[in-house]
């Protein structure tokens, strides 16, 4: 079983928010049969197997063995992962677009950006778990409380220029056999840490930035 698994499919995406396979799938965290989940949610043992079959369908939930009990044999299902990840990819006709208005102090972008991350990661991963390989990633999560306005946006200004001076010391167009990698730096308020406060002004955009395109994005990549 995955620690967490993405959804890319929109049919997947709309089985698994159907209220009744969510519960199935949040109850076979650990394997159970039709008969045991029934009893677990309080449902018909026939309806919770429709729904296990159409979970299966959609590669949420898989097969693990068959046991006898007396003169019944009873499949036994485990869910494919403890949590899922809806990728905007199931919804690739609406799904948002963070070069369709760039603007680093828009709450709205920064979701776009996030929603980005969540796209391109779940391919490496999908592509990377057909291929039983690892992902090479790396990522900081940090909390930083500032004590005024001010300070948010020197904060925002020294981090602009740290990163731009990175990107541009190692970026490389003209390298051969090269990968592009994407950064994000996101800031945010914690939600329920205070009242919200007015944005600062911010700086200009950065300059120095990795291409948006990647020849080989969704490839594996371990070095």
């Amino acid at each position: 079983m995955l620690d967490v698994a993405v959804i890319e499919e929109p049919a997947a995406a709309e089985a698994s928010l159907d209220p009744i396979r969510s519960r199935i799938l949040a109850a076979l965290a650990e394997p159970g049969s039709a008969a045991m989940l029934a009893a677990r949610i309080g449902l018909p043992r026939q309806k919770v197997n429709y729904h296990l079959k159409e979970l299966e369908r959609h590669g949420l939930v898989e097969f693990v063995e068959e046991r006898r009990k007396g003169n019944v044999t009873e499949r036994v299902y485990q869910a494919t992962a403890e949590s899922y990840v809806i990728s905007p990819s199931a919804l690739a006709a609406v799904s948002p677009d963070p070069s369709r208005a760039p603007d680093q102090l828009s709450a709205r972008w920064l979701l776009a950006l996030g929603a980005r991350l969540v796209q391109e990661v779940g391919s490496l991963l999908t592509g990377a778990t057909r291929a039983q390989r690892r992902v090479a990633t790396f990522g900081i999560d940090a909390r930083v409380r500032f004590a005024s306005a001010a300070d948010r946006a020197a904060f925002v200004e020294e981090l602009t220029q740290a990163v731009a001076g990175l990107v541009g010391r190692y970026h490389d167009e003209a390298a051969a056999g090269g990968r592009t990698h994407r950064l994000v730096v996101g800031l945010h308020q914690v939600p329920g840490d205070g009242g919200m406060t007015a944005a600062p002004a911010g700086p200009p955009p950065m300059a120095g930035t990795a291409p948006e395109s990647d020849p080989e994005a969704g490839q594996e990549d371990q070095r």
